[in-house]
């Protein structure tokens, strides 16, 4: 494909704020239906039909049949109040219009209803699936040939897979060194244990001729943990805490939600600070690794974050990174990395291609490095414009995508081959999301000549209307860095203290409440989390800090058609001018 900083076939794969795409649109849906109605047609071609034209002609039939027809005309008309995020002039949240390749893939696999559990319920999407997975991998970094991973409902879900395959694996080296220790009076040492690597644990099985169901009774996870936590404290000579698990201050909520299923108590939750740009503050995590090696905690998983929720901004990964190797590398420490990169894993896209240039450079070295960890949440649903509800996690091989199994005798038979349904948290699993994601990936494709272009064009429509706003309003103060496609700003005359400017920001999101116009969304930053970045960005309009957080108007920009110079041109104007408004009406 050409590059252009603006580029034309981006049209061809979206419907188009005004359906402009609708008749090829109508030709394709009508094409899935018909292939469908043959495939019904053609299979059992000598089966007694089901439904006679007696039948469909009975009075009874036709009475529901209407009933039906009006019910879904009812639905149609409700639907007619709902938020309307296909347009440009939605920039509230993470979700925007849906791509046609994602819509007609989401379909085609909808009629045939697959769950893929097993190839018993999906012999053909789970075939799609591992593709899908395998067009990930290769977009991420990951060797395709050694990734593992599935579909999930969402990034939540996919975030939780990684907790619990991070636990699984920290639970069997701690059980194989209680193992030892009770059994064969070889020292124990908590952290040696439970950041050893499976090559000494595997290395440890075979020299003292241990089988894992020998270790079984020692689990915390697998047995009794209250009796495996007491084992643990009498070898260390105090009491057990628990792990923790590292996660940055920009987190998503799924984390504490993570942690609180799990059972591993508010008390593992340990936030990493962030600095003055509002990412992950290293020196800060390499603090907290060396607190909980002093305490006996074990580190379960550190996790960074690519394209934060509030603002988009994308943590040091190449630097986290570094550090845990060099833990591995000096400490023999073993700690999980993980990638949330449930709104920005897509960015990677951009990577090696001409909208690479839209990067920061310290983005461009985070975005390489993800490569380099355990494992990493994406959200197609998000910047890969696919329909809800449709989440992946991947693991870069499969000993990371180690975790426990489960038996259903239904299901536990040789001849339904390698299926993954026992190690994921979900049973069922449609398999819309991975043919949404699969046909969008060979259509548009996961590199920088598709699906780069379409990110990069989202970015440089965020870069024009932080330079408009910026440019048109003094007031406006747009939180950095930008490094994403998400724009924050707050409002405040100079000298005007936290609290008065958080009053304006206030005001003039509920003007855009009110307003038809316009969708925007508002987030708050607090002090204990946030307070480097907050205190740099009042800084810049002369004022006082007098409250404990920051509200911003969040506006996010991925709409693909806010590439079209048109949209942009008529759109800032008026949405500027509904600042001025409501700010002197404050």
């Amino acid at each position: 494909m050409v590059q252009s900083d603006d580029p034309q076939w981006i049209k061809a794969f979206f419907l188009g704020p005004k359906s402009e795409n609708e008749s090829w649109l109508r030709g394709e849906m009508q094409s899935i239906l018909g292939h469908w109605f043959r495939w019904r047609q053609d299979l059992f071609p000598d089966d007694p039909a089901a439904i006679s034209n007696e039948d469909r002609m009975s009075a009874d039939f036709l009475q529901q049949r209407e009933k039906l027809s009006q019910n879904l005309a009812h639905l149609n008309e409700m639907l007619r109040d709902e938020i309307p995020k296909y347009s440009p002039r939605y920039i509230g949240h993470m979700v925007s219009e849906i791509s046609l390749p994602a819509i007609l893939g989401h379909m085609a696999a909808l009629v045939h209803n697959p769950n893929n559990t097993s190839k018993e319920a999906a012999r053909v999407t789970l075939t799609i699936e591992k593709e899908a997975i395998e067009m990930l991998a290769n977009m991420v970094g990951y060797d395709p040939d050694l990734v593992k991973g599935h579909f999930t409902s969402g990034g939540t879900v996919a975030n939780f897979e990684a907790i619990w395959r991070a636990r699984f694996r920290m639970d069997h080296w701690i059980s194989l060194s209680l193992y030892l220790a009770e059994e064969k009076g070889i020292i124990f040492n908590l952290m040696h244990a439970a950041h050893m690597g499976w090559d000494k644990y595997f290395d440890l099985l075979l020299c003292y001729n241990v089988s894992e169901d020998d270790t079984r009774r020692y689990s915390l996870v697998g047995s009794n943990p209250f009796e495996a936590a007491a084992l643990i404290s009498k070898h260390i000579h105090q009491p057990y805490k628990g792990p923790v698990v590292l996660v940055p201050g920009n987190k998503h909520f799924s984390w504490s939600k993570g942690v609180n299923i799990f059972g591993l108590g508010d008390s593992s939750f340990w936030t990493i600070p962030l600095d003055n740009k509002g990412r992950l503050d290293v020196a800060q995590l390499q603090k907290l690794l060396d607190k909980a090696e002093m305490e006996m905690r074990p580190v379960m998983m550190t996790v960074s974050v690519t394209g934060t929720t509030e603002a988009g901004e994308i943590d040091p990964v190449d630097k986290v990174q570094d550090i845990l190797d060099h833990y591995k590398a000096e400490r023999g420490l073993s700690i999980w990395h993980h990638i949330d990169a449930a709104y920005g894993g897509f960015m990677c896209t951009m990577l090696g291609g001409g909208d690479e240039k839209r990067l920061k450079p310290e983005n461009i070295a985070a975005l390489k490095a993800v490569s380099r960890a355990h494992s990493i949440t994406l959200d197609p649903h998000k910047l890969g414009y696919v329909p809800y509800s449709c989440g992946a996690f991947l693991c870069r091989d499969r000993e990371a995508y180690s975790v426990s199994t489960f038996k259903a005798p239904y299901l536990d038979r040789k001849d339904l081959g390698d299926s993954i349904w026992a190690s994921t948290l979900e049973g069922s699993r449609s398999a819309a999301g991975a043919t949404a994601t699969w046909l969008t990936g060979k259509t548009i494709g996961f590199n920088p000549d598709g699906f780069g272009q379409i990110i990069g064009a989202t970015f440089k429509s965020a870069r024009t209307f932080r330079q408009a706003l910026e440019g048109a309003l003094p007031y406006a103060h747009v939180k950095p860095p930008v490094d994403t496609n998400i724009v924050c700003f707050s409002l405040a005359d100079n000298g005007d203290s936290l609290i008065e400017a958080n009053r304006k920001t206030n005001g003039v999101f509920a003007a855009f409440v009110k307003s038809p116009n316009f969708s925007v969304s508002r987030t708050t930053l607090d002090m204990q989390e946030s307070g480097k970045l907050i205190k740099a960005h009042v800084e810049r309009y002369g004022g006082t800090i007098d409250t404990d957080h920051l509200i911003l108007i969040r506006c996010v920009f991925m709409n693909p058609f806010w590439s079209v110079p048109e949209i942009r041109e008529s759109l800032i104007p008026e949405f500027i001018a509904e600042i001025q408004t409501s700010y002197k009406a404050l």
